[in-house]
């Protein structure tokens, strides 16, 4: 029990804005993902995890960022790259040697990749499948936050200045890796039940979709969200009608897209 209140209390002690959706999101994230498992993904999911579950295990890679082992996970939380680009120079700065450094993940992308491959290899042990599952889960979950994948130039919205329906200021990056999360006041069980209402076609073309177009769309959707804070920083009720319907969105796209990449893992 003294474990368990230790570890909240790292979790609550993290900086806000580091946590993309909160501890509710992800699990809402990780349950969705849960509905759209093959028998076989669940099978070695359950064999890889034990007695955890995808959501418990949704939020493992923020609840360890103060642990010197993990010290390097930090920048895999999030990609920030430059205004302005296109698909195509979008993909090129994805792959710029100074991003995309071959020898460890150096962001999301390059993360994301790896426990990606980490998953697949025969060679790793149980535990080092673990590890990779782990982060998996998370940083789907992560990089469908359209502030995950923000401006390099303020730091993924973190450097705007915004207050939040009349209450202390706080950062465009934290409102929305929180407050438009938890304004509906579901539970994590009843957002992914809420939100799990993809068509048979899109449920195809997610699951289709690469990872940069995962990052693209994240990256597209950035423009609105600081749009809104450069007309007007102080946030008021209008805030969540314009832009639930996009969190809700992205949090659908992550779970399908996370059960996809899990069945194409686990499909032998």
């Amino acid at each position: 029990m003294r474990t368990h209140w230790i570890t909240l209390l790292l979790l609550l002690s993290l900086p806000f804005s580091g946590r993309a959706w909160g501890v509710l999101g992800h699990r809402a994230v990780a349950r969705i993902a849960e509905n759209h498992l093959s028998a076989a993904a669940k099978r070695e999911i359950a064999r890889i995890l034990g007695p955890e579950t995808l959501p418990l295990v949704s939020t493992w890679p923020d609840e360890l960022r103060s642990d010197p082992q993990y010290s390097n996970t930090a920048p895999w939380h999030y990609l920030n790259v430059p205004v302005g680009l296109d698909f195509a120079a979008f993909v090129l700065q994805l792959n710029n040697p100074a991003l995309a450094a071959p020898a460890a993940p150096s962001n999301a992308y390059t993360a994301l990749r790896q426990v990606r491959k980490d998953l697949k290899n025969p060679k790793k042990t149980t535990d080092e499948k673990r590890v990779a599952l782990k982060f998996l889960v998370h940083l789907v979950g992560d990089v469908h936050q359209p502030l995950h994948v923000g401006h390099a130039e303020d730091k993924g919205g973190n450097d705007i200045k915004v207050n939040w329906r009349s209450k202390d200021e706080t950062n465009l990056h934290s409102v929305w890796d929180g407050a438009l999360v938890e304004y509906s006041g579901f539970s994590y069980t009843e957002m992914a039940a809420a939100y799990d209402h993809a068509t048979p076609a899109q449920l195809k073309q997610w699951q289709k979709d690469d990872m940069t177009t995962w990052l693209f769309e994240s990256y597209q959707l950035c423009p609105p969200a600081y749009a809104a804070a450069a007309t007007n920083p102080k946030f008021d009720w209008h805030f969540y009608p314009t832009f639930g319907p996009t969190v809700e969105q992205q949090i659908l796209k992550a779970g399908i897209r996370l059960a996809g990449v899990l069945n194409e893992a686990f499909e032998k």
